[in-house]
């Protein structure tokens, strides 16, 4: 087969706790020719990914650095603290920082709540990533305040998560170089804001048909006014 011959594809890179797979349903109906492929990668990369043209777009969590990027926040997500289910916060239906001022906090590297102090009392040292940090709960070293997808894609049964009232939260954002607005890119845009299939954003507009010329009614002459109507005959006189 020719360059030409080979269909285009798209790359999506996602960090985790991110499931894009209700748009690559709706891509894969909309667009089965085009591969949609898609790249697991850490918070750390995701944003490389696309600078470095490693991917088209990425969903990733915000802050990032905005400089050169397109970047649509498409949800925020709730933050919980992760606890053994023996622990007594898993009594509560929600708790505040305030209430785990005297538990130790754990602190991934990879942590994306972007905190300005974490509440808590800090551990000796920081798990490498969410998984590490999600171990050590599970030993009992202490708790992690995690955006709740995290906790779903770390579940284990020996741990509950319940909502954090006044943590940060995590911003979760489509993500693509600014000069790369390309039309599969239009497409994948148009699908993570829900806009239907015959949507003309992004394509050029469908031209228009012709309006057909109404036919003429034919017009009835109108009536002869110089004709002149036969005048009545009046009863004959009688001669005196």
């Amino acid at each position: 087969m020719t360059g030409s011959d080979v269909p285009a594809s798209f790359t999506l890179a996602y960090v985790p706790g991110v499931t894009p797979t209700k748009w690559v349903r709706t891509w894969n109906e909309r667009l089965p020719e085009v591969p949609l492929h898609l790249t697991q990668v850490t918070p750390a990369e995701a944003e490389s990914r696309i600078r470095e043209g490693k991917a088209d777009a990425a969903l990733l969590r915000l802050p990032i650095d905005r400089d050169g990027l397109h970047a649509i926040p498409l949800y925020t997500e709730t933050t919980v603290v992760v606890v053994p289910k023996e622990h007594h916060v898993a009594a509560a239906d929600e708790v505040s920082t305030e209430d785990l001022a005297d538990a130790v906090l754990l602190h991934p590297l990879d942590d994306t709540l972007g905190w300005e102090k974490l509440p808590g009392q800090p551990a000796i040292e920081r798990p490498e990533t969410t998984a590490d940090a999600i171990e050590l709960v599970a030993a009992g070293v202490g708790l992690l305040v995690v955006p709740q997808s995290l906790a779903r894609l770390h579940h284990r049964k020996d741990l509950t998560y319940r909502p954090v009232t006044d943590a940060p939260e995590s911003r979760v954002a489509l993500s693509w170089p600014e000069d790369e607005t390309t039309d599969l890119m239009e497409q994948f845009i148009g699908i993570v804001r829900g806009r239907t299939v015959n949507s003309t954003r992004g394509r050029p507009a469908p031209e228009k048909t012709p309006a057909k010329a109404k036919a003429k009614r034919p017009v009835k002459p109108a009536p002869n006014k110089s004709r002149q109507q036969t005048p009545k005959r009046g009863k004959p006189r009688r001669r005196s």
